[in-house]
């Protein structure tokens, strides 16, 4: 199954989001003056690190989540310019006013936001050169696409918050440098490492890599703690463990329970899909009108030659055939022998048309003796009906060869008729009953690792080996 593409907008609203909203945590938490004996100038300070923020994020979902979006859909260039450059204009000078007069800058022109611009628009740029050469069809897919521009947003996200360090805590770009990075790694170890020894059944193998890794970090504090003479290294090193053991991986492992349980769910689902195609194809084109007005139209010169006996018969079977159809076919599964009785009915349809041809030679063995169990119907027929469209020649000398038989719970067909050059006509308007790519595909979701099926054509045969494992 391909890879899509992500919905990157909605992913760089979340990240610009949680950066911001880090950024304002950070300074209301760290920069509060005190607000009975602080100066005013203080106070000021502390509102400006706080509206600053505020005022580039608005400036940013103005941009980035209304009027590019509405660009693309209208396609107005001069409006979605002009209403960007009143947004920055408008945030540009109020970050001017906050940022002098708080003294975060040291000049009325801020060039940390002329940074903080020029680091957008050049992710733009990124974003627009990966587009036009990491997606298909340049690109079989979208998974290259996808992983290298989640490394583009998060790098140029480092960026921003180092453009900005100097009004804003170091907090929020450690949390993201380093701290996030960390966490993944962690959970890739986890991940890879832990948790796929666990489920392939390897416990030993996975708890030596859990274990192994809060060992050596353990391992690792105490030997820093020990260097620099601090028993706070050797604390933060001992929570670091408990954090991991504790929290870190056993919500990592429910996290990769969870994707496994819905990547089955996709995998059902897809199953579900593919075998309701496959069974919608099937039913489109179950019968075959071409077998059926020709069986029609011998019946008919039947009734005329004869008293009616033969015709009835045929009339019969038909009728059987059809009520097969309409009704057993829809099931999942029906008995091995409503299969057999089905493929019957059309033989002796077929031989009524052509058995009278003395340039055909017909070979049909079927032997139901140990053909219990059930099927899934429509499976035997195609190949049958393949042989007989394509196996048959007025003109020319034409045999098929048919043996069905029951083993040990399996049932066998081995076919084989003589291949004729095809009319023109017959590849437009001439169909089998549902084709043998159908029945491939049937075979794959209804009898996976159950099934044999080998095809070999030359010039003059054609030959068919189907098995199916029924218990």
């Amino acid at each position: 199954m391909k890879s899509k593409s992500l919905d990157f907008r909605q992913i760089e609203w979340w990240i610009v989001t949680s950066a911001f909203l880090s950024i304002f945590l950070f300074n209301l938490f760290l920069f509060r003056p005190d607000f009975y004996e602080g100066s005013g100038h203080e106070i000021f300070k502390f509102v400006s690190r706080l509206v600053i923020p505020m005022t580039l994020y608005i400036s940013f979902h103005l941009v980035h989540s209304i009027l590019i979006p509405k660009y693309e859909k209208d396609k107005k260039v001069w409006t979605a310019i002009v209403l960007t450059a009143l947004v920055g204009v408008a945030s540009f000078f109020v970050v001017a006013i906050l940022a002098y007069h708080s003294e975060l800058s040291n000049s009325p022109f801020p060039t940390f936001y002329l940074g903080v611009v020029g680091i957008y628009v050049c992710y733009l740029i990124g974003a627009f050169i990966l587009n036009q050469a990491l997606t298909p069809p340049k690109i079989r897919d979208f998974q290259l696409y996808n992983i290298v521009r989640l490394i583009l947003m998060y790098a140029f996200t480092l960026l921003f918050l180092i453009q900005i360090l100097h009004i804003t805590n170091p907090g929020t770009l450690v949390v993201f440098g380093m701290v996030i990075p960390g966490i993944l790694v962690l959970g890739l170890y986890h991940y890879y490492f832990v948790y796929k020894n666990k489920i392939a059944g390897r416990i030993k193998k996975s708890r030596l890599f859990h274990w192994g890794l809060l060992g050596l970090n353990l391992l690792v504090f105490l030997i820093f703690s020990g260097a620099e003479n601090e028993e706070r290294i050797f604390i933060a090193g001992l929570g670091i463990t408990v954090f991991l053991m504790l929290i870190l991986f056993p919500l990592a492992t429910l996290v990769f329970n969870k994707y496994d349980s819905y990547l089955g769910q996709i995998n059902t689902l897809t199953y579900q899909v593919d075998q309701g195609s496959a069974n919608l194809d099937f039913l489109r084109s179950q019968i075959n009108p071409h077998f059926l007005f020709n069986a029609l139209n011998t019946l008919y010169a039947s009734a005329l030659i004869e008293n009616g006996e033969k015709t009835a018969d045929g009339i019969q079977k038909l009728g059987d055939m059809m009520r097969f159809m309409i009704h057993e076919n829809q099931q999942d599964k029906i008995p091995l022998s409503r299969e057999i009785n089905y493929l019957r009915n059309y033989l002796d349809l077929q031989m009524l048309r052509f058995g009278k041809e003395s340039k055909l030679e017909v070979d049909i063995q079927i032997s139901e003796e140990l053909c219990h169990g059930e099927i899934a119907p429509m499976l035997l027929i195609p190949f049958v009906e393949n042989a007989f469209k394509h196996g048959i020649s007025l003109k020319e000398k034409s045999r098929i060869k048919l043996n069905l038989r029951c083993i040990a719970g399996s049932v066998h067909l081995d076919l084989v008729n003589s291949v004729h050059p095809e009319k023109p006509a017959e590849n437009s308007r001439e169909e089998s009953g549902i084709g043998l790519d159908n029945v491939k595909k049937r075979l794959e979701l209804v009898y996976p690792n159950k099934h044999q099926l080998n095809i070999i054509k030359n010039d003059s045969d054609f030959f068919v080996h189907l098995s199916i494992q029924l218990t």
